[in-house]
């Protein structure tokens, strides 16, 4: 049984799905099962520049990811925030040479994020 916002990647082809409606079945790509992405979480300085990060401001809330490289080669692909209730979502792509950080008017205070690096996968803030 999957479960809402599961985040999971094709090991084959690299395409990357996201649960939004839970069902019973398998996803299936290029003929295999996808595999679910856990959430990291690391204390380590690998973890430190994968961990997205809250901070207020005058016009919301900022969610970032500090010193984490930004080449070709190596790079942040989304940040998602998410409501602990899980009913408002806030994704945001970015591409290489562009700063890892996006700034959410809507969400609340007790909300969650994840982040996405093309080599080190998924990981989260400190209360995923």
């Amino acid at each position: 049984m999957t479960e809402k916002l599961q985040i999971y990647k094709c090991e084959i082809c690299g395409n990357i799905a996201q649960i939004l409606i839970p069902g019973s079945g398998a996803l299936v790509c290029c003929g295999e099962e996808m595999k679910l992405l856990n959430i990291q979480h690391d204390e380590t300085e690998l973890g430190e520049k994968h961990t997205p990060k809250f901070e207020n401001n005058d016009s919301g809330r900022n969610v970032n990811v500090i010193g984490h490289p930004m080449t070709n080669e190596h790079y942040i692909q989304f940040i998602q925030a998410y409501s602990q209730d899980k009913n408002e979502l806030y994704t945001k792509y970015f591409y290489p040479e562009e700063e890892p950080k996006t700034n959410i008017s809507f969400m609340p205070e007790n909300s969650k994020a994840v982040e996405y690096c093309n080599i080190h996968r998924l990981w989260g803030s400190k209360d995923n």
